[in-house]
């Protein structure tokens, strides 16, 4: 799921502070949403917030949308492509994309048939589209519905050199660990708040007969959640910026303390369902679903990753709220981590109906379709709360909107993508081979900053 070139400026990711999301997921407390929702309907209909998106009429236009999604994700999104069309009497086609995406629209650019509009999961691909010539600027009406919707920094993260390209139409939490409140019953264990209290209430799991973890080590990307997470709570926001910049290397002492500490779950016999090479064989979607299905006796316990986890909650029986529940990635030093990560619509064709729908993907109207959904959690602020189905994902909502601009955005995904987002290289080979042997740090540090150098075209 991950590019960019060196130059691009470090952004932000939700909050580096835990205690707005720890109140936030109280699975016990109220939302407060009072706002209504509604999808709005017809050419121009009000959207959630009481304001209007204006659409043109599109009759006889085609289109085509790219985006590295499948399943229930795809399913959902096609549904707000469907309103689209209602709304403009264009014909909307959902491309799917292979990762990485930047090397799949490469051959299609090549092949003279690009889409119309890419979602792009790093800001980085965003720069590399914009560099290659293949992305073209908002037009107006789709930088005033941003502007309108969105916070300043989530419409930064989407410029490149000080132009609108990115929509951010889909964000994710990717600093919260699900557990099964069967097995955590069992086992007596508590919803940790720091590094040590996760580690104590692992040890309880195991000593109860079922695994702690389980790590969806097949998908790379897991894996660079994990270590960011670690990194921005112990090395603290600076260290995580130059780290991302490659300013400081990944032979540093911070990157050594980070992989220390991923060995003590990692590294620890028994506390990753199948072992690691069980985990190397895991597909991310596998790892939720093995540990909210078997009852109390899943294959595991605990399973970190973002709010989108909650489509693969619910290919199983397990209810979000009460057999599943959530809490903040702990704190590993002085501040819990938040790390964000999100999807952006960037325009390939500049034509009126391209342009119509990243407008569209700007306003609530969409966003608030998919919320209804699930699985899903839009940076548009004019979403309303009660447009998400469960109360754990209105609070992750709540949580992501009064963040404002206080935000960490994923790691990998401001990394050039050799480094940072293709599968069998770079930062995800080498955090899976260290997964694999999560005793040498020595080599995986040495692993990493060579690869990392490469990517870069810098020494650091």
């Amino acid at each position: 799921m991950r590019s960019k070139s060196s130059t691009i400026r470090t952004h932000r990711a939700v909050t580096t502070g835990a205690a707005l999301l720890t109140g936030a997921l109280a699975l016990t407390a109220c939302s407060g949403g009072d706002s209504k929702s509604g999808d709005g309907g017809g050419d121009g209909g009000a959207s959630a917030s009481g304001s209007t998106v204006t659409l043109p009429k599109l009759n006889g236009a085609s289109l085509e949308v790219a985006a590295v999604w499948t399943g229930t994700e795809q399913k959902n999104f096609k549904q707000v492509l469907a309103e689209f069309e209602k709304r403009t009497g264009a014909k909307v086609t959902f491309v799917p994309a292979q990762d990485p995406i930047i090397n799949f629209l490469g051959s299609k650019i090549a092949g003279g048939q690009p889409p119309d509009v890419a979602l792009l999961p790093q800001p980085g691909a965003i720069r590399q589209a914009v560099d290659k010539k293949w992305a073209k600027p908002l037009g107006p009406e789709a930088v005033k519905e941003l502007q309108k919707n969105y916070s300043q920094g989530w419409q930064d993260i989407g410029k490149v050199d000080g132009k609108q390209y990115g929509v951010y139409y889909k964000a994710a939490n990717k600093s919260l660990i699900w557990y099964n409140t069967k097995a955590f019953g069992n086992a007596g264990a508590k919803e940790p708040k720091t590094w040590q209290e996760l580690l104590t209430a692992a040890q309880a799991v195991y000593d109860s007969g079922v695994t702690p973890f389980s790590v969806g080590g097949a998908d790379g990307w897991t894996l660079t959640d994990w270590f960011e997470n670690v990194y921005l709570s112990q090395a603290g926001p600076e260290k995580y910026d130059q780290l991302a910049q490659h300013k400081i290397k990944w032979t540093d002492p911070s990157v050594k303390q980070a992989l220390t500490t991923l060995a003590q779950v990692w590294g620890k016999k028994d506390y990753v369902a199948g072992g690691a090479d069980g985990a190397l064989q895991t597909e991310f979607p596998a790892s939720v679903t093995q540990t909210f299905t078997g009852g109390d006796q899943p294959k595991a316990a605990m399973v970190y990753e973002g709010d989108f986890a909650q489509v693969n909650i619910g290919d199983t029986k397990a209810k979000v709220g009460t057999d599943a529940k959530v809490f903040p990635f702990p704190a590993v030093g002085s501040a819990a981590p938040v790390v964000s990560g999100g999807d952006a619509a960037v325009v390939l064709k500049d034509s009126k109906a391209a342009q119509a729908l990243a407008t569209w993907l700007a306003s609530p109207d969409a966003a608030t379709i998919q919320a209804k959904l699930g699985g899903y959690l839009s940076p548009n602020k004019n979403v309303p709360d009660s447009a998400y189905p469960n109360e754990v994902q209105r609070k992750i909502a709540k949580a992501l909107i009064a963040s404002g601009d206080d935000f960490r955005f994923d790691m990998s995904d401001q990394a050039p993508q050799a480094f940072g987002g293709t599968p069998g290289k770079g930062e995800w080979k080498d955090l899976q081979d260290f997964l694999k042997n999560p005793k040498d740090v020595a080599g995986a540090q040495a692993k990493l900053e060579k690869d990392a150098a490469a990517a870069y075209g810098n020494g650091g």
